[in-house]
């Protein structure tokens, strides 16, 4: 598992990632999707995630919908078109950061 502190400048953005791939999802899902992708590598925390879609949301990047299901209410997250800029541009300054830093530590990374 990787360390809190590596997660937290990335959270917003993997958020993002897995909505624009994803469309339409409720936290569980959301979280769900980034262990499976991640390998279980990264546990996203109710503490974690619910704080970071309300900011995306206040930003105008996360719209919402809440849902019946029989007699429980489910609150979907999806992209505004705006938000889905903002995936897109936050994944390339994401990758480029990744590859400086493979420079500065001078470690290969591979494609």
């Amino acid at each position: 598992m990787h360390s809190p502190e590596l997660l937290k400048g990335t959270l917003q953005t993997i958020v993002l990632k897995v909505l624009k791939d994803h469309g339409k999802m409720y936290g569980y899902e959301i979280t769900h999707r980034v262990k499976e992708l991640s390998a279980d590598r990264i546990l996203l925390t109710e503490g974690a995630l619910y704080p970071t879609l309300h900011k995306l949301e206040a930003e105008g990047l996360l719209k919402t919908e809440i849902v019946n299901i029989g007699k429980r209410m489910r609150k979907y997250y999806a992209l505004t078109a705006p938000g889905k800029v903002e995936a897109k541009e936050r994944v390339a300054e994401f990758v480029d950061f990744i590859r400086t830093m493979g420079n500065v530590l001078n470690v290969q990374m591979t494609s």
